[in-house]
């Protein structure tokens, strides 16, 4: 009789190699976000941005069954989607600094970097906005006859807009190969979903449209590994639509202007004890999948690539004036 495998389900699934990338992803989304907020603070970058520091599990344990002709559609806390999903960090810091070698030539910013070479259908500062484009990209799929499955990554404020019901509504409908995943984090800005949410669970409105809802840790790798790759193959089957909630957290406030007032600090040390880089990290060493002086290679190799890629971006050329209308509409 063969002994049952304990191993978490992310070291049982995926090689070696394929999870020293994921950890090694991870640590780029958090070196990323870092530099970007010590970007701002230094006047390199205008505007706002909305970091995802503590929600790193999130997006890379989500995307690890994806093929690049997969689709995702993303928010206004995204840039851990977009790297997750194969992005550029040179290209993607060059868009937020406003530079014409950025993603969208500088006219997206950071809440609007797309990479349709990757599946990335972008990201989106309407609240829920990525919901119905989900959909329509599904059903394109569908319609065409390719396997292609698109996750929609979307936050806890919008599953009570309009847009959530009917894009979980539609799909179901019509079996679309679309899986929801809902980042949890708490707060839609600074109203807790508590006040907010009149479910417990955000998942449990699956069952309103005849489609699984799960919910799982959002800062635990595998488990969210565990659920994605379910919905995954489900979609890619056929089957249709998921809806899985990750519950996680936001280190930093909803954009540079939230002074965190509505949460404590022991609340947010909490959820900093947390950590989902150093829990994946421990992970793959306790099994032998890194040893601890792979970990910190890893984790410098992440940092140095991005401080090259603020320098691309601050090297590069900004946008002329004469082509300020240039990529901004679509052709006809």
């Amino acid at each position: 009789m063969n002994e049952i495998d304990n191993r978490p389900f992310a070291i049982r699934i995926y090689p070696a190699e394929r999870l020293r990338e994921a950890l090694h992803k991870m640590y780029l989304i958090r070196a990323f976000e870092e530099g970007a907020e010590d970007s701002y603070t230094r006047g390199l970058i205008h505007g706002t941005m909305h970091l995802s520091i503590g929600q790193e599990a999130s997006a890379m344990a989500t995307c690890m069954d994806l093929a690049r002709t997969d689709k995702i559609t993303s928010t206004h806390r995204g840039h851990g989607h977009c790297i997750a999903k194969g992005a550029d960090v040179g290209r993607m810091l060059a868009e937020f600094f406003g530079k014409q070698t950025g993603y969208c030539h500088g006219r997206g910013g950071s809440m609007h970097i797309a990479d349709i070479t990757t599946g990335n259908l972008g990201a989106n500062g309407i609240v829920g906005g990525g919901l119905p484009i989900a959909v329509g990209s599904a059903l394109s799929a569908k319609r065409l006859g390719k396997p292609d499955v698109t996750v929609c990554f979307f936050g806890d404020g919008a599953n009570n807009e309009g847009a959530f019901h009917e894009a979980l509504n539609m799909a179901a409908i019509w079996k679309l190969p679309v899986v929801f995943v809902c980042e949890n984090n708490k707060y839609g800005m600074s109203t807790s979903t508590e006040r907010s949410t009149a479910v417990k669970q955000i998942a449990e409105r699956a069952a309103a449209y005849a489609m699984p809802g799960v919910t799982v840790d959002g800062n635990d790798f595998s488990a969210i590994a565990q659920a994605a790759h379910a919905a995954i193959a489900r979609a890619r089957a056929g089957e249709g639509p998921s809806l899985v909630e990750n519950m996680t957290y936001r280190w930093r406030g909803h954009s540079k202007s939230d002074r965190n007032r509505y949460r404590t600090k022991d609340e947010i040390e909490s959820w900093i004890a947390l950590d989902p880089i150093l829990r994946f990290r421990s992970e793959l060493v306790a099994h032998g999948v890194i040893s601890e002086a792979d970990g910190d290679t890893i984790a410098a190799t992440a940092r140095a690539e991005v401080r090259d890629g603020i320098e691309f971006a601050k090297a590069s050329p900004s946008p002329k004036l004469s082509e300020v209308t240039r990529f901004v509409y679509a052709d006809a």
